[in-house]
């Protein structure tokens, strides 16, 4: 994959983050997108409370894999680092 393709999709990505970051900031929480792999798996780090909160898996399932996958259905897989 070129690196200009990487570069859309991590744009991409970043742009669908953006619509569910002030979700998490109500409960003071945040998302950071470390990485858009090669082979299309996006990787992202919870910040703030979302690290630690008991229901992060769920915000990770239905918040973000789903916001990430309807935006950008190049991605093939979500992976919270």
């Amino acid at each position: 994959m070129s690196n200009t393709t990487t570069n859309s999709l991590f744009d991409r990505v970043e742009a669908s983050l953006e619509s569910i970051r002030p979700y998490l900031a109500v409960d003071g929480g945040d998302i950071r997108l470390i990485e858009v792999t090669a082979d299309n798996v996006v990787r992202i780090k919870l910040l703030g409370n979302c690290s630690d909160c008991h229901m992060s898996e769920m915000t990770m399932k239905a918040g973000v894999e789903e916001t990430i996958f309807k935006s950008v259905p190049e991605i093939t897989k979500v992976e919270a680092v």
